[in-house]
């Protein structure tokens, strides 16, 4: 007894003690000695050095830098080893996290050039002397390298292409040094620095982005003038390259937990404070549309708020008006009419910025370019443009004038997004109005040519005219920087503001259109009565509808006849003995099995048929046919292959040739094989084909976003395709349910019994 109470006071003091035990701010290197756990990227050489300074640690690998310091904030490893600018970042952006001043190792920085180019290092140097000279060395250390939050916005540097092109090998995946910022443009500190070499020597510079073990063989094959991305000079690497002067002491160091700052495993609490003001939405949910200015603006400017992006704005408008995201950037221009229709939505920030908007066109179709600049000209002129923003603009108004127009020159192809809202582009009484709209018509007809409206995601718009899909985007599209290298802009028509709104209930001081006080008396039936009307019979909305379910039936009818020849064709060369069958049928099996739909249907639309004029509405098909053959040949073989060998025997014993043979007695047996899960797959293939929207195709589910980008209606166009699909679904079980009676002997028999009784 006196052994188990002294135990028992043995192990209460012990877990007393270890309950007091505070964790101990690790200040040094030093303190990292005695078998404490390092983690690493895997594929670095960051474990060499950690096991060159402390022979006794324990390595864990983890898949990048920011696992590696995860990691370490959540106590899991003593501290993570890299590059000293990328760990400042990493803990610049992420509470509980401190770099350790001292470095385990030392390293500079510098930009290398081939061996017998010593005049583009001599600019090099030459540079760097006048950027630290007057101060703007400091001011770039002091943007790339915050103490706290994210690197500063990549300036503006005015370069000029007087001397030619200075072709810089970079790897953009390191940030601050070089990386892909939420505009996918190439910038950092690296970036800076070379711009400004290039400005020196009157030169543009061209970014070659690429692996960082190929920098230096590209630089020694002539691919690229000169490198860097937070390059190390070694003198192993200064056999092979010239290097420039050092322009970073940089060194390997080590990233701890700061336990002063108390890190909790959980996230924090949201809190419940109604928002006031643009600094409130830093941690917020954002709604964007996906490849817009205002992703871009969003994902730089809120580094540690949740970007979510969106294909169309109903989408956007119904995860606002669901909860799903707090605030959503929106062109101020169409608050109004959107506002109209969700009363309540409200305006947090007006304005926040503002952009040109302009046309944007294929960069090798100068002339189109050119003709429109002068007919923007010339109805600016003529008081047209003035006339068009007053209705549009000003006063809202929803009317379309009659433009008359002819063909005599062609078509002009113009992409736009059908539910952007007035004044820029609605659907209404079943054609498309708006601001955007009359200016493509009237420019099409300015030049001879009938006006083509191709309805597209927004996402979709700049790899269409860069396909020459389509000729021209008048769509409200931005001017930006990053997209004059894939396309080229016209002369600015608009300038647009842009605003961020929420649900104001929400905000704390709204300022929007009033709500409907008599809302909340409306009855339930009252509602879904006013919803049916107004999404269904207003403005013959319900022609979207049928519309957009006889093209859902033409590509799903015809994808599964195309599909099933594929897959018998696939079927017979899978089961042949030659392996140079069987093997193509594998690997195409393999391949379509494997691959998204959605990246297949792109890749044949904007790859495939880049340049050639083809209907979407066949390329849907041809990629579904492609995607269900896949699968139907498989259930050909593994209901073919489940027939007993012996029946065959017993057939070519009986006279019967192989084609009677697979005719008469193995086909009709597969065939009751396949069947059920024949009509599981043509069902899932006609709710695949609402994708179809990517590649500017007017199907059901496309139909119901043009409805609500006129309703903004967040549910009811929703619930309303969905009953159609599931009522198409039962519709066709219920009739491959006939086929499968044909087929099937016993339930024929059985049928004809019941019918007898009955």
């Amino acid at each position: 007894m006196n052994i188990c109470l002294k135990l028992l006071i043995f192990l209460v003091v012990a877990v007393v003690a270890g309950c007091g035990h505070k964790e101990v701010q690790i200040t040094n290197p030093d303190m990292l000695k005695g078998e404490k756990t390092f983690a690493v990227p895997t594929g670095t050489a960051a474990d060499q050095f950690v096991l060159k300074k402390y022979p006794d640690a324990k390595i864990e690998y983890y898949n990048s830098v920011l696992d590696c310091a995860i990691a370490v904030r959540d106590g899991k490893a003593d501290a993570a080893v890299y590059d000293l600018p990328v760990l400042k970042n990493i803990a610049a952006k992420n509470e509980g996290l401190i770099v350790l001043p001292e470095l385990l190792f030392d390293d500079q920085y510098g930009f290398a050039v081939s061996m017998q180019d010593t005049l583009l290092k001599k600019a090099m140097d030459e540079v760097l002397a006048e950027l630290k000279a007057d101060g703007t060395y400091d001011d770039m250390q002091k943007r790339w390298f915050p103490d706290h939050g994210t690197p500063a916005p990549m300036p503006d540097i005015k370069l000029s292409n007087d001397n030619g092109v200075l072709k810089f090998g970079t790897a953009a995946v390191t940030e601050p040094m070089s990386f892909m910022d939420g505009s996918q443009k190439v910038v950092g500190f690296d970036i800076e620095y070379a711009s400004r070499i290039a400005k020196k020597l009157g030169k543009q510079l061209e970014i070659v982005d690429m692996e960082f073990g190929a920098m230096i063989p590209a630089l020694m094959s002539g691919k690229v003038d000169m490198i860097g991305a937070g390059l190390s000079i070694t003198e192993e690497r200064a056999k092979k390259v010239l290097f420039s002067q050092s322009y970073y002491p940089s060194g390997i160091a080590a990233v701890v937990r700061d336990v002063s700052k108390g890190v909790s495993e959980e996230m924090p609490e949201e809190t419940t404070t109604k928002m006031r003001s643009i600094d409130d939405i830093k941690t917020k949910r954002i709604g964007v549309l996906l490849g817009s200015i205002h992703d871009s603006y969003a994902t730089r400017t809120f580094p540690k708020a949740t970007i979510l992006q969106y294909q169309n704005l109903s989408d956007m408008l119904f995860g606002l008006n669901s909860d799903k995201v707090d605030v959503a950037f929106m062109d101020h221009t169409a608050l109004k009419d959107i506002f109209s229709k969700n009363q309540e939505l409200g305006v947090l920030a007006g304005n926040v910025f503002s952009v040109d908007i302009a046309a944007g066109l294929n960069q090798e179709n100068q002339l189109l370019r050119e003709q429109f600049n002068a007919f923007l000209k010339e109805i600016k002129a003529s008081g047209v443009y003035k006339d068009m923003t007053i209705r549009w603009m000003d006063k809202g108004l929803a009317d379309m004038p009659v433009i008359k127009s002819t063909n005599k020159n062609g078509q002009l192809k113009a992409g736009i997004v059908s539910d952007l809202g007035l004044p820029t582009t609605i659907m209404k009484d079943g054609r498309l109005v708006g601001f955007d709209i009359e200016l493509g018509q009237r420019f099409a007809a300015s030049i001879g040519k009938e006006y083509v409206p191709i309805d597209l995601q927004f996402g979709a718009l700049l790899a269409s005219v860069s396909t020459n899909k389509i000729d021209m985007i008048t769509s409200s599209l931005m001017i930006t920087e990053e997209r004059k290298k894939q396309i080229s802009f016209s002369d600015p028509y608009y300038n647009s503001g842009v605003s961020i709104i929420a649900k104001k209930s929400n905000i704390d001081r709204p300022f929007a259109l009033s709500g409907d006080p008599a809302a909340a008396n409306k009855t339930f039936f009252k509602q879904v009565s006013e919803s049916f009307y107004n999404n269904i019979i207003l403005e013959k909305r319900y022609l979207h509808i049928l519309n957009g379910l006889v093209v859902t039936m033409i590509i799903s009818v015809l994808a599964a006849l195309l599909g099933t020849l594929i897959g018998g064709l696939v079927c017979y060369m899978r089961m042949s003995k030659r392996r140079l069958l069987s093997r193509p049928a594998r690997l195409y099996i393999s391949l379509l099995r494997g691959t998204p739909v959605l990246v297949l249907l792109m890749i044949i639309y904007y790859v495939v048929f880049a340049s050639v004029n083809i209907n979407p509405v066949f390329v849907a098909v041809i990629a579904f046919g492609l995607n269900f053959g896949a699968y139907v040949s498989e259930m050909f073989r593994t209901s073919i292959e489940s027939i007993d060998r012996g029946q065959t025997e017993a057939a070519t014993a009986g006279g019967f040739s192989k084609i009677l043979t697979f005719t008469w007695i193995i086909l009709p047996q597969a065939l009751r094989g396949i069947l059920p899960v024949y009509k599981g797959e043509f069902i899932s293939l006609i709710k695949m084909t609402s994708i179809v929207g990517y590649i500017a195709v007017q199907d059901l589910t496309k139909a119901s976003d043009i409805i609500r980008s006129r309703t903004f209606d967040a549910f009811f166009p929703l619930f309303m395709v969905a009953v159609i699909y599931l009522f198409l679904a039962w519709l066709l079980s219920w009739a491959l349910g006939f086929v499968e009676i044909s087929v099937d002997p016993k339930r024929k028999r059985a049928k004809k019994m019941m019918e007898v009784t009955g």
